[in-house]
């Protein structure tokens, strides 16, 4: 009989219909091909030919099981009393990371698409952005890879100097401890409290 705590494994996590589409369609292959070996990418693209060209009634039969599938998933996770994962919380002394050559582009032109589109989503205009920054050429995108390296340089620079403030405040609080320790100690050794 095991008296220990027993340990709980988080559930496994819920799949995509394509997912489960590809799993099936990976086990077909190997039976069917059991001394063919295709490489991951070559398979994966013959996968995805192969779910695009697949009617929408077979299609709805992983959309069933990925379904399944998710309330599965959702009751597991109702049920799971483990440890759940805590972001870091950022200090807000910190420097923030500099925008890519790419975001800086984006917020350029960002008012510019909501203007001439005003219903499309922020993820139309992020889209559209990026097939707009995909057809510019070396030369348009240099002077926004240069402003990036102005950025990513000035933000290397305030790291070092937060960092250097961070361990100094370490430092202090480390002695201002070891000196209240000291006075304790002392303390208690004249009797004194």
């Amino acid at each position: 009989m095991n008296m220990g705590k027993e340990i709980q494994l988080r559930p496994k996590a819920n799949v995509s219909s394509y997912i489960h589409f590809f799993l099936n369609y990976r086990n077909k292959f190997k039976e069917q091909q059991p001394n063919t070996y295709l490489g991951f990418k070559e398979f994966s693209r013959k996968c995805s030919e192969k779910w695009r060209s697949i009617s929408k009634h077979e299609k709805a039969k992983y959309e069933a099981l990925a379904k399944l599938d998710k309330a599965r998933y959702q009751e597991e996770m109702m049920n799971y009393v483990g440890k759940k994962k805590k972001r870091r919380k950022r200090d807000p002394q910190a420097p923030r990371r500099p925008p890519s050559s790419f975001l800086l582009f984006c917020q350029d032109h960002y008012a510019q698409l909501k203007r001439e589109n005003p219903n499309w989503s922020v993820v139309q205009v992020a889209k559209a952005s990026g097939k707009m920054w995909s057809a510019k050429t070396d030369a348009e995108k240099q002077p926004y890879e240069q402003k990036a390296a102005l950025l990513r340089a000035k933000y290397q620079e305030e790291l070092e100097i937060y960092r250097k403030q961070r361990n100094a405040r370490k430092g202090l609080q480390g002695s201002a401890k070891n000196q209240h320790r000291g006075k304790t100690d002392s303390d208690k050794a004249d009797g004194s409290n």
